[in-house]
């Protein structure tokens, strides 16, 4: 939960670096939080099948839109990536696979051009805990 809350302080930060743990935990979160809202929104009667999208679980996308970039861009950099990459998403099916393989790559190890190593470690390889 604490990697989900620092993804929220850090709410429109797109410099810096992300690690992977960061990036999936805030994901699987946002799945989480998507699901019960969607459940709420089916129980109270205010999803609407023609947008495909409730109210509460609406605001949540918009409110949510700003951090999940954010997240996203950071951890394109700890692959030493420029944030511009997250347009390739753009591109049907192949710009999807391509940004989730830059996702799941470890980061560069040591510092690159967007700042520090996000894991504390400099040089070398290191198990990601």
């Amino acid at each position: 939960m604490n990697w989900y809350l620092d993804v929220l302080k850090k709410y429109a930060v797109f410099d810096g670096r992300a690690r992977r743990k960061e990036y999936w935990f805030f994901v699987l979160f946002n799945i989480i939080a998507l699901l019960v809202l969607s459940f709420v929104d089916s129980l109270f009667g205010t999803y609407d099948p023609e947008v495909g999208v409730g109210i509460l679980s609406g605001i949540y996308c918009l409110a949510i839109f700003l951090p999940a970039l954010g997240v996203a861009i950071r951890r394109l950099h700890d692959t030493d990536r420029s944030g511009w990459w997250i347009l390739v998403g753009f591109i049907p099916l192949i710009g999807g696979i391509v940004l989730l393989v830059f996702y799941v790559l470890d980061g560069t190890p040591g510092s690159n051009r967007f700042g520090p190593n996000p894991k504390g470690v400099e040089g070398g390889m290191a198990a990601e805990a």
